[in-house]
């Protein structure tokens, strides 16, 4: 089952290798407003362990994870 959320903003880190994806979404977390929702789109398949890592270290919150034909989408909000 697919859950949708609403985002107020998207990254797109396709392509990227590791670090990239979570260096660059932690630098689009920070210029989010207290109780926006970011979309984050990888197709690094060890992004899985890193994003719970970031999410857990700055106390964000994962309102869901989806795996779509090898690629990854975050949807997290800043509290």
């Amino acid at each position: 089952m697919t859950i949708r959320h609403r985002f107020d903003h998207e990254l797109d880190v396709r392509g990227q290798a590791c670090p990239l994806p979570v260096i660059n979404t932690r630098k689009a977390v920070n210029g989010l407003e207290s109780g926006k929702i970011i979309r984050v789109l990888t197709s690094d398949p060890g992004a899985a362990s890193d994003f719970h890592a970031l999410i857990h270290a700055i106390g964000l919150e994962l309102l869901s994870q989806e795996t779509l034909d090898g690629e990854l989408s975050f949807v997290i909000r800043k509290p």
